[in-house]
């Protein structure tokens, strides 16, 4: 209990300098960051070399987790920004304690081993436990669909290996494909088969903290998927094109 107390504590504290450093912003010495793993490979290191450019004094604590993980430190003070999947209906309820800037919208698709979806095929399933997980066995649900299972993973690249080697298919995101790329040429990606879907990442903050600052973070993060992810994505799918894109 007194721990718990304590930790409350150090994270007021924290917030307390980040918030006195807003009227100078060069003074800032601490930013605690939270991304989803979908950008660890490209988007998450470019956006600490820029802000490490612009904050040359600040030192960057970054944490990489699943959304919804990422949104409960932000709500104990664990963490400052936050780049995650929103949680559609439940954003609402948020509004009074943080602000949201989106950043990007995307759809879910179907992979596939070569040669395509066959009815034989069954579904290798994103774990329930993360907030994707949870959004497509909704989805499938509201469809009344049921698709045979067997396994159900948390790896982008366990399933896309599963995939290649003939196992199943997965309901993934363009996302997912470019964080495990090393896969994409044993694999086929095509829309749904059935009602399409996506969702939303956004940048989130607790309101009234930072000034400007998430604001200006989502505008450099925005232009950096642009040109990291959606680009050499629809590039290669131009079929994306209308519902992989910069919001």
């Amino acid at each position: 209990m007194f721990r718990r107390h304590a930790q409350t504590i150090v994270n007021a504290a924290a917030e307390a300098r980040v918030e006195l450093a807003m009227a100078d912003l060069a003074g800032l010495t601490t930013l605690r960051l939270g991304m989803i793993e979908d950008f660890d490979a490209d988007v998450t290191p470019h956006l600490l070399s820029g802000l490490a450019l612009e904050l040359p004094g600040c030192r960057f604590l970054l944490e990489t987790g699943a959304s919804h993980r990422l949104l409960d430190q932000l709500e104990e003070r664990a963490l400052d920004i936050v780049v995650a999947a929103d949680f559609g209906s439940e954003l609402a309820s948020d509004a009074d304690w943080r602000e949201v800037h989106p950043v990007m919208a995307e759809p879910f698709v179907a992979v596939t081993p070569p040669g395509g979806l066959t009815a034989e095929l069954p579904l290798i399933q994103y774990t329930a436990r993360h907030l994707m997980g949870r959004q497509i066995a909704a989805h499938l649900g509201q469809l009344g669909l049921k698709p045979a299972h067997r396994f159900e993973l948390d790896s982008y690249a366990a399933i896309l290996a599963m995939v290649a080697a003939g196992a199943g298919w997965a309901i993934l995101t363009p996302l997912a494909l470019h964080q495990a790329r090393g896969f994409e040429a044993r694999v086929e990606v095509h829309p749904l088969p059935f009602a399409p879907f996506g969702r939303t990442l956004s940048l989130s903050a607790r309101a009234g903290i930072l000034r400007d600052m998430p604001g200006r973070i989502a505008t450099r993060l925005k232009a950096l998927i642009g040109s990291e992810v959606i680009a050499p994505t629809v590039q290669s799918r131009p079929w994306l094109a209308p519902t992989l894109r910069v919001l």
